[in-house]
């Protein structure tokens, strides 16, 4: 099965607004919100945690280090339980789980009860993308795989640049750390609970759905769970793109984790002044994300040539972010660097939205096992960059850790450009296409 049209002409983008699909995109956003406050309201809260249990530096560290070792190793199995079970309950069990994981962490007595917490945090979260991904792909035209991706992520965004206000600002309102994390639980369970009675696996089951938006997604899974999987292909297909993920995730995990010491060591700024720089430049994110999803999208309605559209936005950005990222460490200048930060976050942010619409494009009826197979780079470049990049400014300073995202940024790059992902059907099989990326 081709993802290319004979004939290339201009297609007028299919309507989301007016539809039930846009309530459902506007929930799965929130989602995305939620999961990224989750998962980084740790950090703002450190310093208060470190204080109460009293812990060290290295305990904290492994603490927060614990949410990334199920979310690497568990992305696959995450997406293959939403296929198996269906969004409606995966995702409700899901975001249950990661609010009483928060809950759990608000009631920590000690290393061993926040260590245990943050595992339970990773592993629940590891499966929420992927099968958010396949709810997508149910009720999502495919003229619309990398604008709802782009809008989801620059949420995604949103409430990692929000995270450390809303955690400030409870901590000083209640006056302690702990109830900071039942709220947010409390709110992730509410989610959960609102997602469950409004979502249906299949659009057709949805009573609010009218035959106009049924007859606009035609080329949808029509069953809710996904048939088996074949392993195989699939990984003939995805792994490549696993490896572009993990040059992309490597230089996002640079920004999410390292921008702040960056700012402070070099250019002697205060805590509240490298901080508000850092919201401005992860700002420049929630505009690429939803921008590149955008921008790959009118491509493909432009030539109707999944290759061309996929392909150009991965190379624009990841080319795009690499360059932009010179002048950080050729200028010392804080104007500079500042904006030419922001900029490589933006390009680089184009890219995430293609990376998750690859796997709804090329394995519809797996796209959450898909997802998860292809997400399983990110993971593990959370693991290893943020150790490899702070090993690097300790031996050499900030320079050379900036040239090593680069030269990975060039090589995912390369391997975007040459792989082949091929498009999979249950139906008619495996049929040769042009290059996606």
């Amino acid at each position: 099965m081709s993802l290319t049209t004979e004939e290339p002409a201009k297609v007028k983008a299919t309507p989301m607004r007016g539809r039930v699909r846009g309530k459902v995109v506007i929930l799965l956003c929130v989602m995305y919100a939620i999961s990224y406050i989750d998962r980084t309201n740790i950090s703002t809260a450190l310093p208060d945690i470190k204080a109460d249990l009293s812990l060290t530096d290295t305990q904290l560290g492994i603490v927060v280090a614990a949410f990334s070792i199920p979310y690497a190793l568990l992305q696959i199995f995450g997406g293959r339980l939403g296929e198996k079970f269906g969004a409606r309950k995966a995702l409700f069990v899901i975001a249950i789980l990661w609010g009483i994981a928060t809950l759990a962490t608000g009631m920590s007595v000690g290393f061993w009860s926040l260590f245990i917490a943050r595992l339970v945090l990773g592993f629940s979260e590891s499966a929420a993308f992927p099968t958010a991904t396949s709810a997508m792909t149910r009720w999502v035209p495919a003229d619309r795989n990398g604008f709802v991706q782009g809008v989801v992520h620059s949420a995604s965004r949103l409430g990692n640049a929000a995270a450390p206000l809303i955690v400030a600002y409870l901590i000083v309102a209640f006056g302690s750390w702990r109830e900071m994390f039942f709220i947010l639980g409390g709110i992730s369970v509410l989610w959960g609970i609102v997602w469950y009675f409004y979502f249906r696996n299949r659009p057709d089951e949805h009573k609010s759905i009218t035959k106009v938006e049924l007859e606009e997604m035609p080329d949808r899974p029509k069953s809710a769970i996904a048939p088996p999987v074949p392993w195989k292909r699939l990984a003939r297909t995805i792994l490549p793109v696993t490896f572009v993920d993990f040059g992309y995730g490597w230089t996002l995990w640079v920004f999410l984790t390292w921008l702040p010491s960056f700012l402070g060591d070099s250019y002697g700024l205060k805590l509240t002044t490298f901080a508000l720089f850092t919201s401005l430049v992860l700002l420049g994110g929630v505009v690429g994300d939803t921008f590149g999803g955008m921008m790959s999208d009118a491509f493909f309605r432009r030539s109707r040539d999944m290759r061309t559209a996929r392909r150009n936005t991965l190379m624009i950005g990841l080319i795009g972010s690499g360059i932009c990222l010179v002048p950080v460490f050729v200028f010392h200048s804080l104007p500079v660097a500042i904006v030419s930060l922001t900029l490589s976050f933006f390009f680089l942010e184009l890219c995430n939205a293609v990376l998750w619409a690859i796997p709804m494009d090329t394995a519809p009826e797996w796209s959450g096992t898909a997802s998860g197979m292809m997400n399983t780079g990110f993971g593990i470049a959370g693991i290893f960059s943020p150790i490899v990049f702070g090993a690097l400014v300790d031996a050499t300073g900030w320079q050379w850790p900036f040239v090593a995202s680069i030269v990975l940024l060039a090589a995912a790059a390369f391997v975007a450009w040459r792989m082949n992902p091929q498009r999979i059907s249950s139906t008619d099989g495996l049929a040769r296409q042009p290059k996606l990326a």
